[in-house]
């Protein structure tokens, strides 16, 4: 009794070897690269790969320390959220090997310095997810009403689709023991750091990418936050 075989999924090569059709098989593994660094993807390791789904979240601003003299205050905005990118990316237009960059969360200011910028992920040159900008200390000490605006959000990098990350919220003085703290911007795979009206640190981010919140300081030093540190994934697809 003779055996068919679906055509959709198998053929035969020279040798009369059945053999899968490439590109038939669908998802066949994820790679996620989540600490902060370089990495190399090599097209070798993977002989049945037909085309990649990659997604790169850049990483958040990190939020400005914050430290008021005795009596008076100083309220800090947040960190601008990382941008994300995407694209579908056939085998044949790959190379041998492909960078992979992971960004790094901004980091969170000491004393009255500025928070630092997020950290951009890419993969090959073709996807690119830029960084969020640390938030700012353009606020002095003081008692007297004050604002200063909140970090613009990190801009659109490169890919099938681009998308810049979430602006953050400003910082408020009201007087000396009043005040409010803007919360960090949000990003696709992540959310900002909170706000705050009693004094203390600026607040952690949840997920990847997301600013960190601003510290606000009635007198007492306190630190900014990190930023959420970006991600890479790679789906391979057979």
């Amino acid at each position: 009794m003779a055996t068919c075989v679906c055509s959709d999924y198998f053929t035969t090569d020279d040798d009369g070897l059945l053999c899968l059709i490439p590109g038939s098989q669908g998802l066949r593994q994820r790679l996620v690269f989540s600490t902060p660094g370089n990495y190399q993807f090599t097209k070798a390791t993977y002989p049945w790969l037909a085309r990649i789904d990659v997604q790169v979240q850049g990483g958040g601003g990190g939020s400005a320390g914050a430290d008021a003299a005795a009596g008076e205050c100083i309220a800090r905005p947040g960190g601008g959220g990382g941008g994300y990118a995407r694209s579908l990316i056939e085998a044949s237009a790959l190379g041998a090997s492909e960078s992979i960059v992971v960004g790094a969360g901004g980091a969170g200011g000491v004393g009255n310095a500025a928070g630092g910028p997020g950290g951009a992920s890419s993969f090959g040159g073709s996807v690119l997810a830029n960084g969020g900008d640390g938030g700012n200390a353009f606020m002095v000490t003081g008692t007297v009403p004050d604002a200063v605006n909140g970090a613009v959000g990190a801009p659109g990098g490169a890919g099938q689709y681009a998308s810049g990350g979430g602006g953050s919220g400003a910082a408020i003085r009201v007087s000396g023991s009043v005040g409010i703290s803007g919360v960090g911007g949000y990003s696709f795979f992540g959310f900002g750091g909170g706000g705050r009206g009693d004094q203390g640190a600026g607040l952690a981010t949840r997920g990847r990418g997301g600013g960190a919140g601003g510290a606000l300081s009635y007198g007492t030093a306190f630190n900014g936050s990190d930023g959420g540190n970006g991600i890479v994934f790679v789906d391979l697809y057979g």
